[in-house]
């Protein structure tokens, strides 16, 4: 029989480039179903002891990637590697030691209901040939490193949602893989728990420096725990960067769209009644991030330009231990160049400033 690999073996790169801190990298992947490119041309690494998140809407090819990734699906043609190895192409037979490096999270938690708790976290041990007593102790330091202890003799079927969820990232972390991919794991989940589950998430990364990569369609779960993110559609990266970046200023008209629930929007109230011209006010959002928005902006601008402008909604995040600000001011129209020197003003202190339109209700 085989026993767990040490942690300190664990650590210690088997492949060819080990000074490369790349756990994934994908090179020029491509997958087509029919006339359909699931994957068309995507390009991505994860690097060591990071969490990359992977977000995009359903159909852009998520699954698709996430299957390529764990070798369950062979891409048509690029590069797949997996601490620095090339699986793109290899046999069954050949992926089954890579798959060992790799663990999954699913949405629906996949526990088998006639197994015990802890059962299930050691079946992973089992399949691999190692001894009970050494995948029952694995199993047992598992469930106390994700707060389910006491439930190692109870049945998947007693469990809540949450804890199921927990058995399920017991058991993915129990062959100490390199690589931890979560496949929409708290879409499931109400959002007390969720918030627990991607605590979870976090401290296991910070205590055992897993790479671990998010795949999900909640820009939630990004901003809570993703150190960079990826945002894939129609098979195509779009953009990425630090959660924080790209928070404050998404570049696609995807990732605006996905951000449109976490993000300070206009008041529908006000929204409606823009017009492209002929407005007492223009309003404009004002868009802040990083040392920009730590400033006096507003207190400045109102010493620049007195009884100028109104703030009227916006809010400001702290993401990555960085501030995120969006606000919507409006400038009146009396004096018709003062709304393009307010925004030259804000644009000189680093905002990005957009025209939204004119409000035609406004007394």
């Amino acid at each position: 029989m085989n026993s767990i690999v040490p942690a300190a073996a664990i650590e210690r790169q088997t492949s060819s480039d080990e000074a490369s801190d790349d756990i994934v990298r994908l090179v020029d992947v491509y997958r087509r179903f029919g006339e359909t490119a699931a994957l068309d041309g995507i390009s991505l690494r994860a690097r060591r002891g990071e969490i990359l998140g992977i977000i995009g809407r359903s159909g852009a090819g998520k699954s698709t990637l996430i299957r390529c990734l764990n070798g369950l699906e062979q891409c048509d043609s690029g590069e797949i590697h997996i601490e620095g190895r090339n699986i793109a192409g290899l046999s069954e037979r050949e992926l089954q030691p890579l798959r060992r490096r790799i663990g999954m999270i699913f949405q629906h938690f996949n526990l088998l209901s006639a197994k015990t708790v802890e059962e299930n976290v050691a079946l992973p041990l089992k399949i691999a040939g190692v001894a009970k007593t050494e995948r029952l102790r694995r199993a047992s330091e598992l469930l106390e490193l994700v707060g389910l202890s006491d439930k190692a003799k109870a049945y998947p079927s007693s469990l809540s949602g949450g804890q199921k969820q927990r058995v399920g990232i017991a058991r993915a972390l129990a062959a100490r893989p390199a690589l931890l991919l979560s496949d929409e794991a708290t879409s499931a989940l109400d959002p007390e728990t969720t918030r627990s589950i991607l605590a979870l998430l976090k401290d296991i990364n910070r205590k055992l420096g897993l790479t671990i990569l998010l795949i999900t369609h909640e820009m939630e779960v990004v901003r809570g725990i993703a150190d960079r993110v990826a945002v894939i559609d129609a098979g195509r990266i779009v953009e990425e960067g630090p959660v924080w970046s790209i928070f404050a200023e998404p570049k696609s008209e995807v990732t605006t769209s996905l951000l449109s629930g976490i993000r300070p929007q206009l008041p529908e109230h006000i929204a409606r009644r823009l017009s492209p011209s002929g407005g007492t006010e223009v309003i404009f959002s004002v868009d802040l991030a990083g040392p920009a928005a730590h400033g006096a902006l507003f207190a400045d601008l109102s010493a620049a330009f007195p009884h100028s402008f109104r703030l009227v909604h916006g809010g400001i995040d702290h993401i990555q231990n960085q501030p995120v600000a969006r606000f919507f001011i409006t400038v009146p129209t009396r004096d018709a160049g003062l709304p393009a020197r307010v925004q030259q003003f804000l644009t000189a202190r680093s905002a990005r400033v957009e025209g939204l339109g004119y409000d035609t209700d406004h007394a």
